[in-house]
């Protein structure tokens, strides 16, 4: 349950408002989401999984071959092979440049074009409509 607490922690903006399914070969985290008597660090963790629209599904170990497959892997390093920081500019970084398809679906929704577009643009975006 610790690795989902730290996924989504870490995410945290990409999750919130989708539906978002965990598939694990541990079926203890279906009980102990539903436990009402439990440790304090349990209901902190469990109310924040409550801020996501998540689905936990079983499956074996088995039927989940990449999770299966990770907990196999031997580290033959000393120490975390995996770095838990990313640099914010990098984890929330927005493009200020708009999709190709921008223009069209604009188009199709209000039925104007930009102002910058050429005559050539226009009949290009009515063509494909």
């Amino acid at each position: 349950m610790h690795v989902v607490v730290f996924a989504l922690e870490k995410f945290c903006p990409y999750p919130l408002g989708v539906k978002v399914t965990v598939y694990t070969d541990h079926y203890a985290i279906n009980h102990l989401l539903s436990k009402n008597d439990s440790k304090p660090r349990l209901i902190r963790w469990v109310s924040l999984l409550q801020e996501f629209q998540l689905g936990i599904k079983d499956k074996t170990g088995a039927e989940n071959l990449v999770a299966d497959h990770l907990s196999r892997l031997e580290n033959r390093e000393s120490g975390n092979p995996f770095s838990d920081s990313f640099l914010d500019k990098t984890l929330y970084f927005v493009t200020d440049r708009l999709p190709w398809y921008t223009d069209i679906v604009n188009y199709i929704v209000t039925k104007t074009f930009p102002i910058d577009l050429s005559r050539a643009q226009k009949e290009k975006i009515k063509s494909i409509i």
